[in-house]
């Protein structure tokens, strides 16, 4: 047997040790905190949950947070106690905190994320969104870095139906959700580095709610959903999830995330932000011309919950 032949099998072998096949979850899991945080009898309860699956894997839904232990990013507008800035020209960016992820060059995160996002430079976790569910808010991060430079959020789509990534809304008990991130990154002299765009990575770890777990595809690192049902319900407590376990050195910059699909970008439309100040109120660096930057998530914005994205600039 020749090397090349010995060498692709080794290749083919490690390629599919690495992918990973669905644990899946049945029904409402246990709530195991009653809220991470309370915004006011106008928000949703970011309670927090585990569920056995089927193989005897215990999953905390919608995700395992360092909410509470991590520093929360710098307010552009938050709603719930904070800050509230009417436009980006209010900002004082001498009085946001300025975060070490190594080297000196300054840089400047701009971000909006539907609901809770924790952010990564060159595998340092930095800050993570203030407010887990909702009002909606955004954020502004300053840090140094040495280029190449890293980028990686985790981000989670709450949910009230703990287990099942679904809430109560459009007449239905049990309605998913839909998520989103967009950020814009900046030099410190306000040159643009990095956008939220296609050619970012994302993988999904968590999805649901599934009305049939065979609706799911997975082809490798492909984990699609996409010819799932998405319509509400008033009982969804017979439907299932699919989760997988996160790779430990994900965020790092020598994680290898040419195995994962490409992030998918949705309109301002698709995500519903044109009604939230959150959004509107800092359209001059969201939407900035020639440095546009879109909403990425992974190929489903609706069922995929708990998605890992990462894109590397120099």
């Amino acid at each position: 047997m020749t090397k090349r032949i010995l060498a692709f099998i080794f290749l083919a072998a490690t390629t599919s040790a690495m992918a990973q096949e669905p644990s899946f979850t049945t029904g409402l899991a246990k709530e195991i905190n009653p809220g991470l945080f309370d915004c006011g009898s106008r928000s949703r309860v970011s309670a927090v949950g585990e569920i056995a699956s089927d193989d005897g894997t215990i999953w905390t839904v919608p995700a395992a947070t360092n909410f509470g232990s991590a520093p929360f990013a710098a307010d552009l507008y938050n709603p719930c106690g904070g800050t509230k800035l009417s436009a980006l020209s209010k900002l004082d960016i001498d009085s946001v905190p300025l975060m070490e992820a190594g080297g000196t060059e300054e840089f400047i995160a701009y971000i909006f994320g539907d609901n809770y996002f924790e952010f990564y430079v060159n595998g340092k976790l930095l800050a993570i969104d203030p407010v887990p569910f909702t009002q909606f808010n955004s954020n502004v991060v300053r840090f140094t870095a040495q280029r190449p430079v890293t980028l990686a959020f985790m981000m989670v789509d709450w949910e009230e139906n703990l287990g099942l990534g679904s809430e109560s809304g459009r007449g239905s008990a049990f309605q998913p959700g839909d998520g989103g991130l967009v950020a814009h990154i900046q030099d410190n002299s306000g040159n643009t580095v990095a956008i939220t765009d296609a050619s970012w990575r994302a993988q999904t770890f968590y999805t649901a709610p599934l009305k049939q777990r065979d609706c799911l595809l997975v082809d490798g690192h492909h984990r699609d959903s996409s010819a799932c049902d998405e319509s509400g319900t008033n009982d969804g407590t017979s439907y299932s999830a699919a989760h997988w376990k996160q790779p430990e050195n994900w965020m790092m910059p020598e994680f290898d995330d040419s195995i994962w699909p490409a992030a998918v970008t949705f309109t301002n439309d698709t995500v519903g932000v044109n009604n939230k100040p959150a959004y509107t109120n800092f359209e001059d660096v969201f939407d900035t011309p020639d440095a546009d930057a879109e909403f990425i998530w992974s190929s489903n914005l609706v069922l995929d919950n708990l998605v890992l994205l990462r894109k590397t600039f120099d």
